[in-house]
């Protein structure tokens, strides 16, 4: 699995010493992961350490630290001083995955983190509710997640999709995050690469009307705000426009 993540198309892959690994493996799995911390071109390389709480959580990020990675992703964080106690010279991710950690937004959010990750599997243990189809029990931490985020300038990543034989319903969940506002989503499959990829970038159709919003504020400089296609646009329609445009740029060289 070490070797296969430096071929997938994704954008960061993110190698796991917690739930993917039992007890009596820890201290393998850390040798194993800080031994592959190379070679993955041009993704980003993240590793998800155990709690700082648990017995095996010091000796990963002390293990990690020495590795070249690009962020150490800290589980269950539930306030600032979670990601005090892991600071260093590495990005630190927090997966919002306790009720307590959603209560905790904001401090969280201003603590430090480089971005938020939902951990929706380990939030709906947390609450006691089902997983929904909508994920409507959801809404509101979805929300909260992505508001946190921006006000403070972070990434913000969406939680997994579970059934890897639902296609549709994935590309449904992917469409949602977007709509939310989120920057992606943690995959749990290779097959799940390709619509994610798809999904969050923006389409032929966004780019170009991005590219016909600022080309109909080119033709009416210092103007606030302009009529395109019979609907108002104001200078926000147009720092979006360019926001977007921006990205499909990103993507296009990072798939160059």
């Amino acid at each position: 699995m070490l070797e296969k993540a430096r071929t997938f198309p994704c954008d960061v892959v993110v190698l796991d010493l917690e739930d993917a690994v039992a007890p009596m493996a820890k201290d393998q799995a850390r040798a194993q992961v800080c031994a592959a911390l190379k070679d993955y071109g041009n993704r980003e390389v993240v590793v998800r350490i155990n709690p700082l709480s648990s017995p095996y959580g010091a000796a990963d990020l002390e293990a990690v630290r020495r590795a070249r990675l690009d962020a150490i992703l800290l589980p269950k964080v539930e306030s600032a001083a979670d990601l005090e106690a892991a600071k260093g010279d590495i990005a630190l991710w927090a997966m919002i995955e306790t009720p307590r950690a959603v209560l905790n937004l904001v401090e969280i959010a201003a603590g430090g983190a480089a971005c938020l990750m939902l951990g929706t599997n380990d939030l709906l243990k947390s609450m006691r509710g089902p997983p929904l189809p909508d994920r409507r029990n959801l809404w509101g931490v979805l929300s909260q997640t992505v508001i946190a985020a921006r006000a403070y300038g972070l990434g913000v990543i969406d939680g997994t999709y579970n059934d890897i034989r639902d296609t549709q319903g994935f590309a449904e969940s992917c469409a949602q995050g977007r709509a939310f506002g989120f920057d992606g989503k943690t995959l749990i499959h290779p097959s799940q690469i390709e619509a994610a990829n798809r999904l969050f970038a923006p389409s032929e159709a966004e780019i170009a009307q991005a590219r016909r919003i600022l080309e109909a504020f080119a033709h009416h400089p210092g103007h606030g705000a302009i009529a395109l296609d019979g609907r108002m646009i104001e200078q926000l329609h147009a720092e979006e426009a360019r926001r977007l445009l921006d990205l499909a740029q990103a993507i296009a060289e990072r798939q160059a």
